[in-house]
């Protein structure tokens, strides 16, 4: 039976490791080890404070009018740049190097709000990076927050209305595009057709109401429209674009009718009386906790899970008014999140899901010590030449994860396309970027398509020497194995340490050899046998099939 009672042991380790991958980008040992002698719930209070951002805005260094653009996303009125789509992904560099700097919740839930409200960065802001920008604090400000109310600022997001052509959705010339996704995808989710437009949670009818419901709301980009909840830019409301016959809806909902506005205050609240009845529906709350399951957890939801934890906790987040933080909490503090419920060794959690692209890299990144330029002092090797030449249009390119610009509106593939879910991340495309991602931090080169200096490296003595992550480097063993059991989801045995010590550290040598070789680097500073060893060993165990699962 799956089981989502809470966890009251002290995690240990082993379990420290997993809570630290699922719930974050941050993977530290120092991390490790402080979670490893706390309870899943004292761990989960620390993941849920807030902390202050790394780097409070983006800046670009490119020029304009003869000055460096700078802060860009501050100026208002916003000014229409040529290089918007550089913008626009330096814009996601600056969450990134926020994510990985934040050892909370926050980052991996406004990631996980990202594949549930998707917009195309390269091409959802009509040329407004600042737009994308304020979306991704949107989604941030909500993280920690309710996904109801999320649902509604979406609705008057300029990234969104832009995206999904809301924007032109008038009482004239309806267009239907967002009030499809809403309901599909954003927040109640198809069922089972059961007949010619009628998908059991809503119909093709609901969705030309819906729509009827939704039109007049603008883009407002040129200057600041805050929302007052939030004090993000908006779009805003225009009356005279919007439909203001009653709204009647189907069964599904009800037979629910919503009065029409009488003014651009009161489509306030007709959006609001639309959201409302979608969200007083159980199988939106169900939907929701489906993909918080799959994001969280693992693609698989057999009839057990569905009964033992997706019913319950859908149940709590109805009943907690759709706020995100207790259903999360509840779910990565319980036995079913560690594989504790059950003796099945076929269905493990720990180990279930192959990694994304962005939590490959952050992982190596952070556990690595990778010396990455500060935005702060030096954004153009940060933005420029590592993040957008080397992360954005190298490794993410070609690993097929462009970030905050998936594939189509539904998101990337790992996150909602059943069966495979996650495995879409492995094919014969995406391999040589994601084998090689390693060696090219390794060796400050971008080892994937170009050979060119990445402006980032993983130092490799000094971070085995200083960095804490192996107890004696001299042992050739506790090397290997401390690396292993650190960068593996699940804890290797003594065979493949040994393989991995063998074939690539000693190379088929004693182990007093590397002993010997170590000493005399610590005595004499000689790295002509160590650093190549070293760097083929993280190389293979960085390329191995247990460093590509959390």
């Amino acid at each position: 039976m799956a089981s989502l009672a809470t966890n009251s042991s002290v995690l240990g380790k082993k379990n420290a490791r997993h809570l630290l991958r699922r719930a974050t980008f941050v993977y530290t040992k120092s991390l490790v080890d402080q979670y490893a002698l706390l309870t899943p719930t004292q761990a989960l209070d620390l993941l849920f404070q807030e902390k202050p951002l790394a780097v409070n805005l983006p800046y670009d260094t490119s020029l304009y009018n003869g000055v460096e653009a700078g802060f860009w996303t501050e100026t208002v009125p916003v000014i229409n740049y040529t290089n918007e789509n550089v913008k626009s992904r330096i814009v996601a560099g600056w969450w990134w190097y926020n994510a990985i700097n934040s050892p909370n919740l926050k980052f991996k839930l406004s990631y996980f709000l990202s594949t549930r409200f998707t917009v195309n960065k390269e091409d959802a802001v009509g040329k407004r990076s600042t737009s994308f920008f304020h979306h991704l604090r949107l989604l941030l400000h909500y993280s920690f927050g309710n996904y109801k109310t999320l649902a509604k600022k979406m609705s008057l997001d300029n990234s969104m209305l832009y995206y999904l052509n809301n924007n032109t959705n008038t009482k004239t010339a309806p267009n239907q595009n967002y009030a499809r996704e809403f309901l599909e995808l954003f927040t109640i989710g198809k069922g089972p057709q059961v007949g010619p437009g009628d998908y059991t949670n809503y119909t093709e009818n609901d969705i030309v109401e819906a729509a009827k419901v939704l039109t007049g709301f603008r883009q407002k980009t040129d200057t600041y429209v805050n929302d007052p909840d939030t004090n993000i830019p908006r779009g805003y409301y225009d009356f005279t674009r919007h439909d203001v016959t009653t709204k009647r809806f189907s069964a599904a909902f009800d037979s629910a009718s919503i009065s029409p506005a009488t003014n651009a205050t009161d489509m306030d609240r007709e959006l609001n009386d639309f959201v409302e009845m979608i969200f007083n529906k159980q199988a939106t709350a169900l939907n929701i906790c489906r993909k918080l399951y799959i994001y969280f957890v693992k693609g698989t939801i057999t009839s057990e899970v569905e009964t033992d934890i997706i019913i319950p906790l859908a149940t709590e987040l109805k009943a907690n008014n759709y706020e995100l933080a207790p259903t999360v909490r509840r779910l990565l503090q319980s036995l079913h999140f560690y594989d504790l419920d059950d003796s099945d060794s076929n269905d493990e959690t720990i180990g279930g899901i192959i990694k994304s692209p962005i939590q490959q890299v952050s992982e190596i990144c952070t556990y690595l010590s990778a010396t990455i330029p500060n935005p702060n002092t030096n954004p153009n090797d940060y933005y420029i030449r590592f993040w957008n030449g080397f992360v954005h249009n190298t490794y993410l390119t070609l690993s097929d994860m462009l970030i905050f610009s998936p594939e189509n509106v539904a998101g990337h593939f790992a996150y909602y396309k059943a069966p495979e879910f996650d495995k879409n991340w492995i094919s014969a495309a995406t391999l040589i970027a994601r084998y090689r991602l390693g060696e090219s931090m390794i060796e400050g080169k971008n080892l994937i398509n170009a050979n060119n200096n990445i402006y980032a490296k993983i130092d490799i003595i000094p971070v085995i020497k200083n960095s804490g992550i192996i107890s004696d480097p001299s042992d050739a063993f506790t090397l290997t194995s401390e690396l292993c059991k650190a960068l593996f989801a699940q804890e290797p045995d003594t065979d493949r340490i040994n393989y991995f010590m063998n074939a690539y550290l000693l190379q088929d040598l004693a182990t007093f050899y590397w002993k010997s070789a170590w000493t005399d680097y610590i005595n004499t500073g000689n790295i002509k046998v160590i650093e190549p060893r070293l760097k083929a060993l993280l190389t293979a165990i960085l390329r191995a099939p247990e460093t590509q699962i959390f």
